[in-house]
């Protein structure tokens, strides 16, 4: 398939640059694959959707504040860097930027205060023109990072981060520091709408996806077949594997919140052969699946998402779990309706 297959047309008005006061009264858009309609309502709707017996998945990876600003000792010239992921100890891969005037033995400072002093060394070069570097810091370097960096707001949203984006780029559950973005369709649920889920008889269960910036990159090939996608680390736990496991044998529905959790979910996906079911096998891992329309999904009944990219991976993934036609046919329905588009935008589930 071409990339170019999966385009349409958002006018830019549509691009949410903030979120709204109460997470959980934006709009929700239902897809349901069974009769191909369409319907709107609010996302606490999504109760009326969700049934005794089903298992609601999310991912509860917290975002770092990995965007930092600081000076190239040598020249003072202005450096920004951007986390991607931790490898070992102290060593991150980072995009910089303007990253020319970067290269292995140079040293950024981002801040000098003793006591709160945090720099970074280039070691060599990653990926796609990024840079490997090993921090050096008082303390903890976490601590530091919480008084240095910003949250790492999507270039679409055209202001800077502020200090209400700490709370309001991290979904309510969020536990375990390592993404670089959000896990985005879990912004829109609140304790209390969890709770009341809960109160239905719907399980929870949370598994963790650091988000990387591979989940984002632009699709630069022609045909889709030809993308890579980079690595992000998961981990499925054993209580959530069982919860997961135990709704499979009793045939509910796994629903997925974000693309997040359906990438961890059908990476940890493994055949059973005793049972003839799909099922899920606890641990950590790392995968780079790219899913797209073909893909069969083992683990996954129905997702509830943000709307996404033009030409992205997290488009084509939304594509393979219904069709590409309907998925886009709802897009231009969604502009019509004038939704709210991407990170702090409104929500969709397709069931």
């Amino acid at each position: 398939m071409r990339t170019e297959d999966f385009d349409y047309v958002l006018p830019e008005e549509l691009i949410a640059q903030k979120p709204l006061k109460d997470r959980d009264t934006c709009r929700l858009m239902i897809l349901n694959r069974a009769d191909q309609s369409i319907t709107h309502g609010v996302f606490t709707d999504l109760l009326e959707h969700l049934q005794p017996g089903d298992l609601l998945v999310m991912n509860d990876s917290r975002v770092i504040p990995a965007r930092l600003y600081g000076v190239k000792k040598e020249t003072g010239a202005r450096i920004e860097f951007l986390l991607i992921k931790r490898l070992e100890g102290d060593d991150w891969e980072t995009m910089v930027r303007p990253g020319r005037r970067l290269k292995p033995g140079d040293v950024v400072s981002f801040c000098a205060e003793e006591g709160k002093r945090l720099e970074a060394e280039i070691t060599g070069y990653g990926e796609d023109g990024t840079r490997i570097v090993r921090f050096r810091y008082d303390g903890i370097f976490m601590e530091r990072l919480e008084e240095q960096g910003m949250m790492p707001l999507p270039p679409y949203i055209e202001r800077p981060a502020n200090d209400e984006d700490r709370e309001d780029y991290q979904t309510v559950y969020a536990e375990y520091d390592g993404s670089v973005a959000a896990p985005t369709a879990g912004l829109h649920f609140t304790e209390d709408l969890l709770v009341r889920i809960a109160a239905k008889g719907v399980r929870l269960a949370w598994v963790t996806l650091h988000v990387g910036i591979g989940t984002f990159r632009p699709v630069k090939v022609d045909r889709i077949e030809e993308h890579h996608m980079h690595f992000e680390e998961y981990e499925v736990s054993p209580e959530a594997a069982a919860a997961i496991n135990e709704t499979i044998r009793a045939g509910g529905r796994v629903v997925a919140v974000g693309t997040t959790s359906v990438r961890t979910l059908e990476s940890a996906a493994s055949y059973d052969e005793k049972s003839g079911l799909w099922l899920v096998k606890a641990g950590p891992g790392r995968t780079d699946i790219f899913i797209y329309p073909g893909y069969e999904f083992h683990i996954v009944k129905a997702l509830v998402t943000n709307f996404h990219l033009p030409k992205s991976t997290l488009l084509m993934l939304i594509s393979a779990l219904y069709d590409r036609t309907h998925i886009l046919a709802a897009y231009e329905e969604a502009v019509r309706e004038r939704y709210r588009f991407f990170s702090y935008g409104d929500a969709m589930l397709i069931e």
